[in-house]
């Protein structure tokens, strides 16, 4: 029994985080919110933890996923899990695509083509509005039930029952990702990532790693837009422009990198704290940039690292306790 939790206790921490979010939050939308850009976060992560890839094209991903659900679900009459299968599978078809222009590039290179990348796909879809509708977005998407065999698992029809759906989906995309790293094709990525030239060395061939790492991230986000747009019912030219990518970068590194399950605190963050401050001043924005400023001070292995440390300064002993305080001031 111990050796099962100590082995899932990541697991088991996404599973708590999906449980206690209901009890602290009053909205459905709002705790749907903080699973979807989790989602997201947990992409940017494989690339930014595991891969050492610092992408600004993961809007492109989001977008894909948000505009092939809105055109599928308002022009066909495809099952919306069907639906939400071949925006996943598109969003991984994309990041392939990015990545195999981008990938051979190094350092800030790299950064600049992805940012590049992603002004690209937001032109073209401003400039293709009879697709995507433009600058007015993709609008009444609907949020169907979720149906198998003719039978209505999830009916979604209130924001609490949406958040079931968006859980479920949260927890299978965790799980999966989770078995991904601690692999033998994670520990390879973590390798190349601390030491690209001796893993060449050693035979593996890292472009090939890389471009695997960046699509199951193109996939993983592609389905976090899915589920953004099916929840607000638009899908907005501002979900592929480089401004997503940079909150998305900006959850995963507020969580931590190199832990799939800091992806959850960092969403979790951004979106609570977001919403809270957003109520208390309309230029929020300027309280958030201070809080970001500290967590940038002082937090520099994120909320997953503070929390980290604090947990193993009150796992000492009371005498190593105060002793580390003395040399921490």
């Amino acid at each position: 029994m111990i050796s099962f939790l100590k082995n899932n206790r990541y697991l088991l921490m996404a599973v708590a985080s999906v449980l206690i979010l209901p009890v602290a939050l009053a909205s459905g939308s709002l705790a749907s919110e903080v699973l979807i850009f989790a989602l997201a976060a947990l992409g940017c992560n494989l690339l930014l933890g595991y891969a050492g890839l610092l992408s600004f094209g993961q809007g492109i991903f989001f977008g894909i996923g948000s505009y092939t659900l809105g055109i599928l679900l308002t022009r066909t009459g495809l099952p919306m899990a069907f639906v939400l299968v071949l925006a996943i599978a598109m969003g991984a078809a994309v990041a392939g695509l990015v990545g195999w222009l981008a990938i051979r590039q190094k350092g800030v290179y790299f950064v600049m083509l992805t940012l590049a990348l992603t002004q690209m796909f937001y032109f073209l879809a401003y400039s293709t509005p009879e697709l995507t509708g433009g600058d007015n977005g993709l609008l009444d998407i609907p949020m169907p039930p979720l149906t198998v065999l003719g039978y209505t698992v999830l009916p979604n029809k209130t924001a609490w029952e949406y958040y079931s759906f968006v859980a479920i989906l949260f927890l299978l995309a965790y799980w999966s990702l989770q078995r991904v790293v601690d692999s033998i094709f994670g520990r390879t990525l973590l390798a190349i990532r601390d030491n690209p030239a001796r893993a060449t060395a050693l035979g593996y061939n890292i472009i090939h790693f890389k471009m695997v790492a960046f699509m199951l991230s193109g996939a993983i986000t592609a389905l976090a837009g899915a589920l953004y747009a099916m929840m607000t019912g638009i899908a907005p030219l501002t979900s592929i422009n480089y401004h997503m990518s940079e909150v998305i970068l900006l959850v995963t590194v507020l969580g931590g990198t190199g832990k799939l399950i800091a992806s959850v605190l960092g969403a979790a963050f951004y979106v609570i704290v977001s919403d809270w401050l957003s109520h208390l001043w309309p230029r929020w924005l300027l309280l958030f940039g201070l809080l970001l400023m500290a967590v940038s001070l002082y937090m520099q292995g994120g909320l997953w690292g503070a929390f980290k440390t604090l947990g193993e300064m009150w796992s000492r002993p009371r005498g190593a306790r105060s002793e580390a305080k003395k040399e921490a001031s």
